[in-house]
């Protein structure tokens, strides 16, 4: 029952960190076109308990160069007509977005099976 447990337990931190990147991943899609703006990023850990949980670490700003745009009429354009735009990549965060949601789905698939086979294994045990 104890190996039920432990996959629950890491399928629930899995469900926790793929939430996390895929809201961080969500700000970066809605702040693309907002000048000056860093993409953001969440690493995973492994926490060393034994049952494969992970948790985020901290969140991270893209060092990547921020995209020239011109645009004489801007408020924030220089004397040359250019402004910062942001860093963030539209297709390489809508990518990471759909990564993040299928990972969501797979720990809660393996959450669901674990329940399911720990509740069987209670009503064969009540026998």
């Amino acid at each position: 029952m104890q190996d039920f447990l432990k996959s629950m337990a890491a399928s629930a931190s899995g469900l926790s960190a793929q939430s996390a990147r895929l809201r961080l991943t969500s700000e970066n899609i809605a702040n693309a076109d907002t000048p000056g703006f860093r993409g953001k990023g969440v690493s995973f850990e492994a926490i060393h308990r034994g049952d494969g949980a992970v948790r985020t670490g901290s969140v991270s700003l893209s060092q990547a160069a921020f995209e020239r745009v011109f645009d004489p009429t801007h408020p924030l354009a220089g004397e040359d007509g250019y402004y910062d735009g942001s860093n963030v990549n539209l297709m390489v965060e809508i990518a990471d977005a759909r990564e993040a949601q299928r990972s969501y789905e797979a720990n809660l698939k393996m959450f669901d099976q674990a329940r399911t086979m720990a509740s069987s294994l209670l009503d064969l045990l009540r026998r």
